[in-house]
């Protein structure tokens, strides 16, 4: 039996100061009286959500909740899928009153795994384990939009049929949420076609029933093997859909961490972002013997459409936590259409003037290779900050290395673990942040 554990986790009370001051991240959060769970829910940026309980035209059921409340409280997650899953199983596990006077499903709600041909992946209120037409099967959910939510978020890396064998494809083989489709593979007279599609379809099946099993490591490790040897016999389009599906699976699960983990430790992702700090500054002097400091990392990224709108972000994080407040958008003005190292110069040149007023970095991380983390380098190396690049192609971390060496860049590959998580999660952020300026300047344009 687990403890509530948001009896170890701050107490907020319900005022905008408080809420003001509350992480922006994904989490689950819970509304506390006597301190009991009277409600729990997820938000993908728990102060925005939890401000909207502070506004005057809340529904007469909420109002209630609301003002029954002692105080609020909160457990950050890694991912929106960690958000959906932990949520679910908070609720299973303390009943909130208000979750279940706002539940409108009479029964809890199941993932199932059919046993047929080509597995479907169906939800459903009750499941008989001696049916012999169900492979396996998760929950119970008592939360029938979480269901939902797990099922959209998966099936948009790991394409699944839910509909019986047809005539035809289905409409969404379209938009390629059902692919390869039962009703295509079907219509194939080509046996050898035929198979590569079947065991397609039977390795997204598997793929999901793995992650809804929290093993989303051994789904990353297959797929990483699939796409080197894909790349070694030079099947370079299918090695890149193999690493299209990885970004995806890194987007939603990011280091995905048991439920159970956060019952017993709600502060776990603050001790994770700690050790991913201290694994990156271990990983750096064992390759390149520069001791370095990464309390505040700065992490730069170029957008552009063919040089329309150039726009740079600069997203900051201080012991491995975003720190918002210190994000800035860049607008490029001088630098030529798609010249990335001009760019990168004129950004780099905008962020050394202001060292004062924003702060000074310990490790700037450039997205790019050693043209991007050169242009950096020249401007930074002489205020003793440290500058890094993370390319691409195998996630490989570019380093500078002192001049008595006869390479001045090593250029070493981060193994899966707690520092490939941090730099994958800083680079993804700073490209999320970079393209949003950058789709505004271009609506601006558009419209004008």
């Amino acid at each position: 039996m687990f403890r509530n554990p948001f009896l170890k986790t701050p107490k907020i009370h319900l005022t905008h100061k408080a809420f003001g001051k509350i992480y922006e991240g994904q989490g689950v959060y819970c509304f506390l009286k006597d301190s009991r769970p009277i409600y729990i829910g997820k938000a993908v940026n728990l102060r925005s959500r939890l401000k909207s309980y502070l506004l005057n035209d809340l529904e007469p059921k909420t109002k209630a909740m609301v003002t029954s409340t002692d105080f609020v409280s909160y457990i950050r997650v890694g991912s929106d899928l960690e958000a959906l899953l932990l949520e679910a199983e908070l609720i299973r596990k303390y009943k909130p009153l208000y979750n279940v006077i706002s539940k409108d499903d009479k029964h809890a709600l199941y993932i199932r795994i059919t046993n047929e041909k080509y597995p479907r992946i169906l939800t459903s209120r009750k499941i008989d384990t001696d049916k012999f037409d169900t492979l396996t099967f998760f929950g119970p959910f008592p939360s029938s939009t979480n269901v939902k939510d797990v099922l959209r978020l998966l099936r948009k890396i790991f394409p699944y049929s839910d509909h019986k064998i047809g005539q035809k494809p289905c409409l969404l083989f379209q938009i390629g949420l059902c692919s390869p489709c039962p009703n295509l593979i079907e219509s194939i007279s080509n046996i050898k076609d035929k198979e590569i599609l079947q065991k397609k379809y039977g390795n997204n099946i598997k793929m999901i029933i793995k992650i809804l099993e929290r093993k989303s490591g051994q789904v990353k490790n297959a797929l990483i093997k699939r796409m080197s040897d894909l790349s070694k016999k030079q099947k370079y389009e299918a090695a890149l859909e193999i690493r299209e599906q990885l970004q995806k699976l890194d987007y939603i699960s990011q280091n995905i961490t048991q439920s159970e983990s956060y019952l017993h430790n709600p502060n776990l992702l603050e001790d994770i972002h700690q050790k991913e700090v201290k694994e990156l500054i271990k990983f750096i002097y064992k390759k390149s013997k520069l001791k370095i400091k990464a309390d505040r990392i700065e992490c730069f990224d170029v957008a552009h459409l063919s040089g329309l709108s150039p726009t740079a972000s600069m997203v900051t994080f201080i012991k491995g936590e975003e720190s918002k407040e210190y994000y800035r958008h860049l607008k490029i003005r001088y630098a030529k259409s798609a010249d990335d190292l001009a760019a990168m110069n004129e950004v780099a040149e905008m962020r050394l003037k202001h060292l004062k007023d924003w702060g000074t970095p310990d490790l700037i991380i450039v997205d790019g290779g050693k043209g991007q983390v050169n242009v950096f380098e020249s401007v930074f190396s002489k205020y003793n900050i440290q500058v890094v690049g993370l390319a691409k192609r195998f996630e490989s971390l570019v380093i500078p290395t002192n001049s008595q060496l006869k390479a001045k860049f090593i250029m070493v590959r981060v193994p899966p673990g707690h520092a490939l998580n941090l730099l994958q999660r800083i680079r993804n952020e700073a490209h999320r942040f970079a393209r949003r300026y950058h789709h505004l300047l271009l609506k601006k344009e558009l419209f004008s």
